[in-house]
C-alpha cells in the first residue's frame, strides 16, 4: 500500500514548527498507544504511522530531504527510511520515548517504563554514478565489513545466553533517584546505572563477543538507486548499519550519491545543456547539427542567418524527475566560430563582404542581439 504523506499523518501543515510537530505526535502516539488500545491492530498501525512520521520531520536532513524529493528521497526505492511495520514496539520506544519526558510511554493503563536497547553506528558508503545510470536508476551491491550479531550467543552476549533480571531496576531498565535541590526533594527517572539500562544482568560473558552481543562480519548489501537522483544526495537502508550491542537496533546505510561529470553536458537540474559552436558558413546558409544526447545523438536543424546566443530545446530529453513524472530538456546554446588566422583569399572575400550593406546588422538586429543580453542580468 502505497505510504500516506507523512505532514498528512501528523495533521500539520509543511510551515509547522519542530515544536508543533512534536506536539501533533504526541497527541496520536497517546491516542493510539498500545496501553491504551490493547489487542487493537488498527490503532497499532496507527501508532507505528505516526512515529514512521515523527522519525522523519523531526530530523531537519531527513525533512529537507523529504520536502524535495518525498518518499524517494529517504531511499524509499532503496529500501531506505524508517519503517514503522518492520519495527517491534519495544524499538519504537526506545527511539522516541523521551518525547514524553524521563517516564517515557508508561502510565497508561499499567505500562511501565521500557528497557533500553542499544542503537548500532551508521555506515556510510558513496556511489559515483554518470549521467547514463541517473538517467535510468541502477542497482548497486555493496561488500560491507561491519558488526553482525554473534553467532555463539545470538546476540545477547552471555555464554548460554545465561541472563538474569537486574536486581536494582526489576528489569526495567529505569530506576528513580530522589536528591534534595533549591525547590526541594526533586524525582527523576534515569537509566539504571548497573544494567546501563538494559533491564538484564549477563552472568558469563559468551568469549566470541567479549559480552557484546556483537563481532566483525560481513554483508553484501544490494541498493536500488531511483532514476533522477544528484549529486550530493543521500539515501539509507534502515537496519543496514553496524549490528547493535546485546541484540540492540541496527545502525543505518547511508548511501552518498557522487556524480561525474560529462565531457560536453552541464547539467541543471533536469535539464542538460550544450554549447554548439557554429562555423560562419553553416549559421550563415543553415545546415544540420549533431547534438549529444545521454544514450547516442540527435540532428537539429540550423535556419539560415542564426545568430549567436540562439537557444534551442530537445524536448523530453534530459533527466527524469524524481520521485515524479516527466523528464528535462536539453538546452542548445549556439555560439559562432570566427577564425583567428586567415589565407589571403579568405580575407579579400570577408573585405568583399563587409563591402556589402547586407552584412551590416540592422537597427532591428541589433536591438534583438541587446535585449538578449540584457536578460543576463534581469
Amino acid at each position: 500500500m502505497e505510504k500516506r504523506d507523512y505532514y498528512e499523518v501528523l495533521g500539520v501543515d509543511k510551515n509547522a514548527s519542530a515544536n508543533d510537530i512534536k506536539k501533533a505526535y504526541r497527541k496520536l502516539a497517546i491516542q493510539y498507544h498500545p496501553d491504551k488500545n490493547p489487542g487493537d491492530k488498527v490503532a497499532e498501525e496507527k501508532f507505528k504511522e505516526a512515529a514512521e512520521a515523527y522519525s522523519v520531520l523531526s530530523d531537519p536532513d531527513k525533512k529537507a530531504r523529504y520536502d524535495q524529493f518525498g518518499h524517494a528521497g529517504l531511499g524509499g526505492a532503496a529500501g531506505g527510511g524508517f519503517n514503522g511495520a518492520g519495527m517491534d514496539m519495544n524499538d519504537i520506544f526506545s527511539m522516541f520515548g523521551d518525547i514524553f519526558g524521563g517516564g517515557g510511554f508508561g502510565g497508561f493503563g499499567g505500562g511501565s517504563s521500557r528497557p533500553m536497547k542499544n542503537r548500532g553506528n551508521d555506515l556510510r558508503v558513496k556511489v559515483k554514478m554518470n549521467l547514463q545510470e541517473i538517467s535510468t536508476g541502477i542497482t548497486k551491491k555493496f561488500k560491507l565489513k561491519k558488526y553482525v550479531v554473534c553467532p555463539h550467543c545470538n546476540g545477547s552476549g552471555a555464554e548460554g545466553n545465561a541472563m538474569e533480571t537486574c536486581p536494582d531496576c526489576k528489569g526495567t531498565g529505569r530506576v528513580v533517584r530522589t536528591q534534595q535541590s533549591f525547590f526541594g526533594m526533586m524525582r527523576t527517572e534515569v537509566a539504571c546505572p548497573r544494567c546501563n539500562g538494559e533491564g538484564k544482568i549477563i552472568k558469563n560473558k559468551c568469549p566470541h563477543c567479549n559480552g557484546d552481543g556483537i563481532v566483525m562480519g560481513e554483508e553484501v548489501v544490494e541498493v536500488n538507486i531511483p532514476a533522477g537522483v544528484h549529486d550530493g544526495m543521500q539515501l539509507s537502508m534502515r537496519g543496514h548499519g553496524n549490528a547493535g550491542k546485546r541484540n540492540g537496533i541496527p545502525g543505518d546505510l547511508l548511501i552518498f550519491v557522487e556524480e561525474e561529470q560529462h565531457p560536453t553536458l552541464v547539467r541543471d537540474g533536469n535539464d542538460l545543456i550544450y554549447s554548439l559552436l557554429l562555423d560562419i558558413p553553416t549559421a550563415v546558409l543553415g545546415g544540420q547539427a549533431e547534438i549529444p544526447t545521454i544514450d547516442g545523438k540527435a540532428k537539429i536543424t540550423i535556419e539560415p542567418g542564426t545568430q549567436p546566443n540562439k537557444v534551442m530545446r530537445l524536448r523530453g530529453k534530459g533527466l527524469p524527475v524524481i520521485n515524479g513524472y516527466g523528464r528535462g530538456d536539453i538546452i542548445v546554446n549556439i555560439s559562432i566560430y570566427i577564425p583567428e588566422t586567415l589565407s589571403k583569399d579568405e580575407k579579400k572575400a570577408f573585405e568583399n563582404f563587409k563591402k556589402s550593406d547586407n552584412f551590416m546588422p540592422s537597427e532591428s538586429i541589433k536591438e534583438k542581439i541587446f535585449r538578449r543580453f540584457k536578460n543576463f542580468f534581469d
